[in-house]
This record gives structure tokens, sequence and C-alpha cells, in this order.
């Protein structure tokens, strides 16, 4: 492991998940497209919330996710994201304590309410998130812990959280402290939804050499590029980023290191039940194996791992012994 007190820190959204099981109907008649991810005003979450069946509340937002599944590994996990003193910011507190991950990123007060995500899962295991981001995008460059940061081998950041001004400039402020630190920068471009508002913003900050290794899947590379394929966009991304990581769903993932390439099937699972943080799973396995200078083709091996355990159960949560399953 590398000499740092811990292995990775995350910057991302402080969101509590509100997962329920729903039909196809249910989603047409609130307008929601299947397996889409939309952000929702605090009075549109609160009347879909109200119309869900019996829901499972649990700590979320896709960099935390990716930071409890590393503690779960047995890594040494830190996350920075905003809360607001109010129930859900304790469940979250709680709740990511609880699994081990360092988190002191002191609560907002008198701001808008902690974050939530509403989670349905049709009978296929698609995901349909609903996203009122509240206090999380509140974050500012003032409460970024520069020891923190130094004190991590690897900072991650989340591309949900890329948007809004406040967050961003912390970001930027955390890239520059890690760098100097000579830390690596690690960022996820999270969800095509995301691209279509910032392709332009992602697309500077990658290349203005912010980032040392980028997680996108297969859709996502296409859209942000503009290319007509993955050979196409693969070949735009290589100049702007050392480390490319992309993931194919069902066929697996792959690194492009400089024109280097190493690509792993998907590992098998029994049935996909819930597709909900596979590829945050994915991005802990990956970057707890290189936190540990493990080889490329050994951190796909291991994100893959992780993202098939997570898919088998309702949540973005590692339920089983990820680390037995995942061998870390």
């Amino acid at each position: 492991m590398a000499d740092t007190r811990f292995d990775i820190v995350a910057m991302g959204d402080a969101i509590v998940d509100v997962i329920a099981a729903c039909d196809d109907d249910f989603l047409e008649e609130y307008g929601l497209p299947r397996g889409s991810m939309q952000l929702l005003s605090p009075e549109a979450a609160d009347a879909l919330y109200d119309a869900m069946g019996q829901a499972r509340e649990t700590s979320g937002g896709s960099a935390a996710n990716s930071m409890a599944g590393i503690a779960a590994m047995g890594g040494r996990a830190a996350f920075i994201g905003q809360v607001a003193e109010d129930q859900l910011g304790m469940i979250f507190e709680h709740d990511l304590k609880s699994l081990g991950v360092y988190f002191d990123t002191p609560p907002l007060i008198g701001g808008p309410p902690t974050g939530r995500c509403l989670i349905l899962v049709t009978p296929d295991g698609q995901r349909t998130m609903n996203t009122a981001p509240g206090a999380s995008h509140e974050l500012v460059a003032e409460t970024i812990s520069e020891t923190l940061i130094r004190d991590s081998a690897i900072l991650y950041l989340e591309g949900y959280l890329f948007g809004p001004d406040k967050p961003r400039a912390a970001m930027k402020k955390a890239v520059e402290i890690a760098h100097n630190a000579g830390r690596e920068v690690a960022f996820t471009l999270s969800e095509s939804v995301c691209i279509t508002e910032r392709a332009d913003r992602f697309t500077r900050f990658i290349e203005s050499g912010s980032v040392d290794l980028l997680f996108c899947n297969e859709d996502e590379a296409i859209m942000l590029t503009g290319e007509a394929d993955l050979e196409a966009a693969i070949a735009s991304l290589r100049p702007m980023v050392p480390t490319l990581v992309i993931t194919r769903g069902e066929h697996g993932a792959l690194v492009d290191s400089q024109g280097e390439r190493v690509e792993v099937p998907a590992a098998p699972v029994d049935k996909v039940v819930d597709t909900t943080g596979a590829g945050d799973m994915f991005a802990a396995g990956f970057l707890a194996a290189r936190a540990r200078g493990l080889d490329a083709k050994t951190c796909l091996e291991k994100g893959a791992l992780a993202a098939a355990e997570v898919i088998q159960h309702y949540g973005a949560r590692p339920e089983g012994n990820l680390k037995e399953k995942v061998g870390l």
C-alpha cells in the first residue's frame, strides 16, 4: 500500500438513497424515462416520494458508494461531501462511518436539506434514478481539508458534483493540493446525463492535465467525444489523459494507457437483480487494487468482481464479504 494515511479520498454528492421496486407502468405514469437519471426540485422529489411504494433508505452518492466498497475490501477510504444538519444528514454520516469510511465534513446549517436520490427498480433489475441534490451542491472550497487530501494516495472526483460552481471550485482546489503533494487524481464522468450539459467543461478539465485516470462507460466516452464509435472515442481521449478506464457492461472492461490496451470479460453472475451502483463498485475494486500497486489487468478483474457482487442484490452497497469475493 501507499505510504499515506488513506488509499483513496473521494469528493462527491452526499446523498441518501431511497430505493423501491416498481413496474414499467409506474414509470410511464410519472413520465420517468426507464433507466435514466434526472434531477428533481425538492417539490417534485416530495411528490414522487409520496407515490413510491415501501422503500429502504441508506446513505448513497456515487463516490461515497465507491468508498464504502473500498472500505469493505479492507482499503483505507475517506470521503468529502456536504450534508445538512437534519435527519437524512445524520443517516448519511452514521452509515458511512459505520462502514469504516473516514468522514468529517461539517454539516451545513441554515441551507437546503440533505440530498436524496429516489431509485425505482423494475423487475429486470434496471434502475431509474431521480435526484434532488440539496445540500450536496453547497460544498465550498473553504471546507476542504488540505491535510486529508495530502494524506491520501489517490483523489477520486465524481462528475455528478462537477457541474455547480461551488463544488467545482472545491474540486479544482483539491486537484491542486493533490498534484502538489505528488498524488494521483481520478475522475469519473458518472452518468451520460451529466455530459449533455457539461461536455465542454469536462473536456477542458481533462485536457488541462488535472486528471491522471479517467473512468467512463462506452456510451459516455462516445458522447463526450462526439465520435461515432468506441475506438474513435478512445483515440480522441488518449492524448488528454494518461490512463483511460472504460466499462462495457456485459462485455467487460478495458484500460487504455497511451495506446497500451488491456481487456477483461465481465465477471459471471447468477442473476441481475439491481444494476444500481455497478459502476461505483467497479471503480472501488479498480482503485483499491491500484492503491496496492497491482497491474492494470488485475485492477480490471477486481473491479469486475466488485461490480458483479453489487448487481445481485438491491442497493448500491456491498452486502456479502466483498473482501473475500474480490480477493484483496
